[in-house]
Order: C-alpha cells, then structure tokens, then sequence
C-alpha cells in the first residue's frame, strides 16, 4: 500500500524468486497508488490479479478514491502486468474508484468477484423534500433572503437539527434584522464535517466476471448498504471455494449472498462485533467460517446461524485508562469500537464467569471509549466518553448520567473535537473538570456547567473531513492549581498560570534556544509532581511518516527544552510517567513497548519482560498505593506490574555508585 501519510514511489507490487532474499517492483502505477488485495489463480498460479487503490491520506483529510484505482492481471507470474478494468470492461474507473476486493472461484478460476467502494454520487435515490430547509441552503444567504424564510420550515428544520431552544425562528430572524448575526450564521453554526456525516455516494458495489477479468458485471440491482460511506475501512470480499454463487462481504455487517451477489443477507448475531475486516472459510465445508472483527474473532459451524467468540487471546485496544484510590483499586479504560469498561485490578481472567453469570468488568458506554477520569475521594463518580468528545459523568451507586460537551455561539463555526478529545479532574479540587475541544474549557461544578476559558488555541485548523487543529492533552500541575499546559494535533504547545484566563506559546524556536520540532502532534504533555517547573512532552510524527522518538523535559516552565532519550529506537511515543517515589524514574509508553529510565532521561532502558513483543502502548497509569503501573495496550489488553523491581534496581545502582 505505501506510507501511510505520505506520497512514495514504492507502492505497487513486488516479486522475489530467492525466496525473499532480493525483490524486484514489477507493477506501479504512481506515487499515490499502492496495491492492496492480490489473488492467483490456484490452477495456474503464473496468473494473478492485483488491486491497485488511490489514496491520499492528510491527518486533516482523506481522499478514498481516484481515477488510477483499478484490477490488474498478469499471465507470467507476476512479471509484467496489465489493466484489465479500463473503460470498456464494465468496472467503474474514473475519481470515484475506491478500495478494491478481489476472490477468484478455486473450482472453475475464470469466476472472479470484486467488491469496490464507489465514491461517485447516488443519483436518483434522494427522497423529495421540500417541507423543510437542507443546510446548504443557509450558506450563501443574503439577509433580505434570511428575513423571506418559511417560519414553519425554518422550524422544523431548527428541531431536526437540535438546535438549542433560545435560538427558535423567530429570534433568529430578529438577530438577523437587527445585524446582530450573519444571514449565514446559523450555517457556521451547524456546519460539521467529521468524516462520519452521511454522503450520497454509491458506496459498496459487487462486480462479477466469468471470462478470467475481460468483462464485468454488477451483481445485483439495489444498493448495499454496508459502507456507511466510510469503505476504505473494508473493502474484502470472499467467494465459497465450493459454490460460486456463495458470497461473502464485509463491511459494518459481515453479509453473505446464496445467489451470485443479487442480494445479500446479514448474518452478524448479537454476540458478534461490527466492523468485518477478516475471514476464513473451510476448504472442506463452507459452513464452517470464522471472523475477524472490530471486537475480536467469532466461530461459526453452521454458516453463521450461531456464533462463538473466541476469548484468548485478550485483543482488546485501549486508547486510555485510569485508576481509582478503591482496595482493590479499579482500572477504567476506553478501547477502539468496544466503548468504556472498569473493573478490579485484581481480576484474574478466567471462563468461569459465565458460570456464575457475571463478568468483573463493567461497561460505562459505548462506541470508540476514550478517556476517564474519577473522582478518587469517593471512587463512585466517573467521567467517561466515547470519540469526538461525548462526555458523561456517571454515578456508579445511583446510575445516574449526565451529558458533558461544551457548545458554540451562533454565528460561531462548531467546536473541534479530537477523535480522543481530553478532559482532566483537578488535583487540587476534583469539583473541577478541565475539558478541551480546539478551546479549553473549565467547569466548577462537575460538569454542570461548562465555561470557555480560551479562543481557538490551535493554529487554525484546516479544512479536510477529520476535525484537525485540536487540544490532544491537558495536564495541570499536581503542586500549585491552575498552573495547567495544554498541546494540540498541529503542534502548539501553550502554559497558563491562571486557571485557563491567559496563555503563552512554549517551543518556538528563538535566537538563543532551539525550542522543539514543530508542527508534531503533541501525544502528552505531564506536569512534573517533583518540581513546579518541570514539565514533559511526547510528541509523535507518524501521521507525516515520521518515526523518530520525541521527548523532551523542561525545568523553567517551557522556557527551554531539553531532550531526552535520544538513543530511544525510531517509533512514536506516546506517554510518559514519573516514578512515585524516584524522582530519577521515568517510564515511556510506545508503539513498540514500555521503556524505563533510571536518570531521569537520558537513557532509556526495556521494561517489557511478560509483556507481548512490540505491542503499541497507549497509555500508562500508576497506582500509587500499590506502587503498580497499569500499561494500556492497543491490540493485547491490559496488563498490571509492580514497580519495585525497578525502584530496587536504582537503589542498587546508587549503592555501587556510593
């Protein structure tokens, strides 16, 4: 496929015939066009078929399609390859050719399927309506058009949209007669374009050919929908290797046809996870089929009638985590598509759960869970969330919930949200909740009541489908209040002394001071609790293809910078925490692991013995009772360590020293 971000000459496919030890590309078609499904004849594997996609990724935009998308063959084994999906072959081509999935019938291998993810618009399809406004209609408006306006469709369209009660028709129009807001205030209001609003496009499309790739057909006369207009995240598709007319795709649901891709039925189950990226159908009986899913992997031996899920091992994503000051003390945590859970440290996983009935964890919410916090002088009150800041705060003894998210003024663009926007309780009073969108705000009062502290403390932002100029981090000083260091997606790093009132930019480049790498997501900003203006900084590259890992430490409140473990191998990091009780130690969260230094940076050492190889870590937590550090996984789940190990091996270090 190519970098991920960015633009390379190596995408295409390549072939080797020593066994891996050399490699030669024998199929590109450019910069921006990687392959990504292949598939060989089993009867003649000197022919092959390749997919080629492209794709232009942004961390503020992505472009899922374009006209070099396309079905490649070649009869040599892979040596020299030719279009076979250009114009005139029935396949879609143009900018509108998306991700492509390719499955050749083993039996008889002329039967080819392709599933594409066809960007070009619906047409046709829309219902008419004409008993209430679009958004579109409010961009351009002049304001003697604003002040002709339907009051009832005005209306109707203000509570499809949830706009909040004082804003009703008729005041909207006062403030536009009275100039007090622009004609085009109320669509700067609404406008959002996350990369999940709802486009017309024709999304999943199934495409046949019975003459080995010349010619194709599509399958089938209605629209699947199962893209949700988001097919880059799916795109495969697998044929029975005993029926042609068995097809499977996946998408949000895992769909099967029985007819040759006329039509198609879901056989998710509720014990089975959405989001399909994976299958395996038996050579020997094609009713037996397992799945991989955005919640693990499921097992069915009756053709998806009944599923199993498949326990070990733990696959679980956390993006973040905390811990509560309970005995056993508990861990809460968000992971990728699986919503927000907590439990027993202590927990020991084991089966027989089911047998009593209950499992130790419990789930706070659903959809992508992100970050938690927990007010610790109780352990009963959490807040907790799921992507692009939907925030509540749960009582845990009453059940009682209550919806956290600051809002915009009219007139105002909405609030930017990072996919894991950050809220922090205070240390110092855990009344005090601190939340960032690209602004940051603060509440007095547990959430009840949001104020925006501060304008847009990004740079600006950038127009894309992905919320982009965003507060990625907060942290405030454990040693004086409102001494608070925000960080943002596009690199800015900003220190208030006030609790939010007025901020000053850290890191930039001066005469005497080289400052930090600019324009890098900001992954964790930490207030030091040894000294008051000592403050960390991660910051992470990946999303320019950029893999060398930062971080830096400040003792003059972000005046000047110095860097820490250079000698650190080239991978994003992602966290860092101080020691409880060692000054000296630190500990680093990674893709590739978890990393402890015993002075205070400069160099870094493993700290990964139990844990699964080069598994990204995403978070990390301390316990500080326990003197236990909770490492949050993205892929293998949670995992608990002690750390005195590593307290006693600096005190054996200072002891030779001595």
């Amino acid at each position: 496929m190519g970098h991920l971000y960015s633009t390379n000459k190596e995408r295409g496919i390549y072939k080797t015939m020593d066994g891996g030890i050399t490699w030669k590309q024998t199929l590109f078609v450019d910069e921006h066009t990687g392959a990504i499904d292949l598939q060989l004849n089993p009867q003649q594997p000197n022919e092959l078929y390749a997919a080629m996609w492209y794709r232009n990724r942004k961390a503020w935009n992505f472009e899922e399609a374009g006209p070099t998308s396309g079905i490649y063959k070649s009869v040599d084994g892979g040596s020299t390859w030719q279009l076979i999906s250009g114009a005139g072959a029935g396949f879609p081509t143009g900018p509108g050719t998306g991700r492509i999935g390719l499955a050749v019938y083993p039996p008889s291998p002329a039967t080819i399927y392709a599933v594409v993810d066809n960007q070009d618009e619906r047409i046709g399809t829309e219902k008419a309506n004409d008993s209430t406004y679009q958004l579109s209609d409010f961009k351009a408006l002049t304001k003697a058009a604003f002040l002709q306006l339907d009051t009832a469709k005005l209306t109707k369209f203000l509570r499809a949209n949830r706009v909040p009660f004082p804003y009703t028709a008729a005041r909207l129009t006062q403030l536009v007669e009275l100039d007090s807001i622009a004609p085009t205030a109320l669509y700067n209001y609404l406008f959002v374009d996350d990369g999940f609003q709802n486009k017309s496009v024709k999304g999943c499309e199934v495409y046949r050919s019975s003459d080995a790739g010349k010619t194709w057909t599509k399958t089938h006369q209605q629209p699947i929908d199962n893209y949700s207009s988001y097919g880059y995240y799916f795109g495969k598709i697998y044929v029975s290797p005993m029926n042609p007319e068995k097809v499977f795709i996946l998408g949000i649901d895992l769909m099967v046809s029985e007819n040759g891709g006329k039509t198609f039925t879901s056989i998710d189950k509720p014990n089975v996870h959405s989001d399909h990226h994976a299958l395996w159908i038996n050579p020997l009986g094609d009713n037996h089929i397992i799945n991989g899913n955005d919640g693990g992997c499921n097992i069915s031996y009756d053709k998806g009638e009944a599923w199993f899920k498949v326990q070990t091992p733990a696959v679980g994503q956390y993006y973040a985590i905390t811990v509560d000051n309970a005995k056993p003390y508990n861990v809460y945590g968000g992971l990728q598509d699986n919503g927000s859970w907590y439990g027993p440290s202590n927990h020991k996983e084991s089966a027989y759960w089911m047998e009593r009935g209950e499992y130790a964890y419990k789930r706070l919410g659903g959809g992508d869970g992100m970050q938690a916090q927990v007010d610790n002088r109780t352990n009963q009150l959490v807040y907790s969330g799921s992507q692009f800041g939907y925030y509540t705060r749960i009582d845990l003894h009453s059940k009682e919930r209550k919806m956290i998210r600051p809002t915009h003024r009219m007139g105002e663009f909405p609030l930017r949200f990072n996919w894991q926007t950050p809220i922090l309780l205070s240390s110092h009073n855990q009344d005090i909740l601190y939340y960032g969108s690209n602004k940051f705000h603060r509440s007095l009062n547990r959430g009840d009541q949001l104020q925006t502290m501060s304008g847009d403390l990004s740079k600006g932002g950038k127009t894309g489908d992905v919320p982009f100029g965003t507060i990625t981090t907060i942290t405030e000083s454990p040693l004086r209040f409102g001494l608070i260091y925000i960080g943002t997606d596009d690199g800015t790093i900003q220190l208030t002394k006030d609790g939010g009132t007025t901020w000053t930019m850290l890191g930039k480049p001066a005469k005497k001071n080289p400052g930090l790498p600019q324009d890098l997501y900001v992954s964790r900003v930490v207030a030091s609790k040894w000294k008051e203006g000592r403050v960390y900084v991660c910051l992470n590259g990946y999303r320019d293809d950029h893999f060398t890992a930062y971080v830096f430490m400040s003792e003059d409140f972000g005046q000047s910078w110095k860097q820490l473990g250079k000698e650190l191998p080239p991978e994003p990091v992602n966290v860092i925490r101080e020691d409880p009780k060692e000054p000296a130690i630190l500990y680093l969260g990674t893709d590739g692991g978890v990393y402890a230094s015993l002075d205070g940076g400069n160099r870094f050492h493993a700290f990964t013995k139990d844990l699964p190889v080069s598994i990204p870590v995403h978070d990390l937590a301390i316990q500080e009772e326990a003197n236990e550090l909770v490492v949050a996984t993205h892929g293998r789940s949670i995992y608990i360590g002690s750390l005195k190990p590593v307290q006693d091996l600096l005190k054996k270090d200072q002891g030779k020293k001595n």
